[in-house]
């Protein structure tokens, strides 16, 4: 049977690329040897380096005033590393809480200087993006997160800031053009729509590195790991090569661009089907905040949620079962989900609709 996976993260990579990597794994360029036991330092190796640093380039549209890095730990990560490189201790930046990781990320900040929460939408179990707030031209960045896993929500409207905003994009990262002269720090983990867990992808201006000069190990300095190409240790060579395989596979399918049209149509059919089935309802608050990346929604009956799932596994859809932390259902419908997996899970919901009369 075939699946139709719905998993949050890690998450669906596009067929051709699970194709090519496994292919990568045994045998790698035709060179007899699998890319998992070639040097970093190779000359094959530096090629998917420089082709990931550069298809970055290209489908984000940056120019030489940003730097493009390859690093490890997890986007919860950088929610430390951050502030270590961009805040001394009697220094400001301002951050919205709109989700459990953007707390995460305030509660690691403020081991590093002055944090400004502007806005939180926590006593409304984040259903909504803050979004009435002033940042002061005096704050270091803003911090957003871009993208909401857990609760299904997702910035569609960039505020307009005095400050260069730093954005945790790990769950929407090239789902859809950016206006990246507004940002002055990218981060996001590689495991919903770039590539394997493993790697974390940071795009950062140039002219933030290395404004800290005392207090960071070199492990963690943005300005070490930008002189070093991304090789200051030996780094995560597979995720790496998956990630350029993802990336090369968005840039022959439109872009960004292209990726925006793909996912814009595939939320506009279940959330088309949500408001108009009577037996499920939407766990956002305000529409317009509604994720593209993650559809969250609940049974209206709660004694429907697990025969729903029962029926979901028996169409082959996985990966639908809600956060732990707040239950129902998220539909997560990354790059790489096609168009026919969504209509499979509107066809059983509108099927499980008329089974209950």
């Amino acid at each position: 049977m075939k699946k139709h996976n719905f998993n949050a993260g890690p998450a669906i990579l596009p067929k051709s690329v699970m194709s090519e990597a496994a292919l990568a794994v045994t045998d790698f360029n035709n060179s007899g040897l699998s890319l998992l036991e070639i040097s970093h330092r190779d000359k094959a190796f530096i090629a998917v380096m420089d082709e990931a640093q550069q298809l970055v380039v290209e489908l984000l549209g940056l120019d030489d005033s940003y730097a493009v890095l390859f690093l490890s730990g997890g986007a919860s990560s950088q929610f430390f590393m951050v502030p270590m490189n961009l805040l001394a201790h009697d220094q400001s930046a301002s951050y919205v809480d709109s989700g459990s990781w953007a707390s995460k990320a305030i509660k690691e900040a403020k081991a590093f200087g002055n944090v400004n929460v502007l806005g939180s939408s926590k006593k409304d179990n984040y259903s909504y993006i803050p979004k009435d707030y002033t940042v002061d031209v005096k704050e270091q960045y803003l911090h957003l997160t871009s993208n909401n896993t857990i609760y299904g929500t997702q910035i569609h409207e960039w505020p307009e800031v005095p400050v260069p905003i730093v954005c945790d994009m790990s769950s929407d990262i090239f789902s859809r053009p950016l206006p990246i002269e507004k940002f002055g720090l990218i981060y996001a983990g590689a495991q919903k729509n770039m590539g394997p867990a493993g790697v974390t992808l940071v795009v950062v201006k140039k002219e933030l590195l290395g404004k800290k000069t005392s207090g960071i190990p070199s492990m963690l300095d943005y300005q070490i790991h930008f002189e070093n190409e991304s090789s200051y240790n030996t780094p995560p060579v597979f995720p790496i090569y998956v990630s350029m395989l993802t990336m090369r596979w968005i840039k022959n399918n439109g872009g960004l661009a292209g990726m925006a049209k793909h996912n814009e149509e595939k939320g506009s059919r279940f959330y088309n089907e949500l408001d108009a089935n009577p037996l499920f309802k939407g766990a956002v608050s305000v529409n317009a905040d509604r994720s593209l990346m993650n559809a969250n929604f609940l049974p209206v009956n709660p004694d429907d949620e697990n025969p729903f799932l029962d029926v979901c596994k028996a169409a082959g859809i996985v990966g639908l079962k809600g956060h732990r932390s707040v239950g129902g259902f998220r539909a997560s419908m990354y790059n790489a989900l096609p168009l026919e997996s969504v209509d499979v899970l509107i066809s059983v919901m509108r099927d499980f609709a008329q089974s209950r009369g």
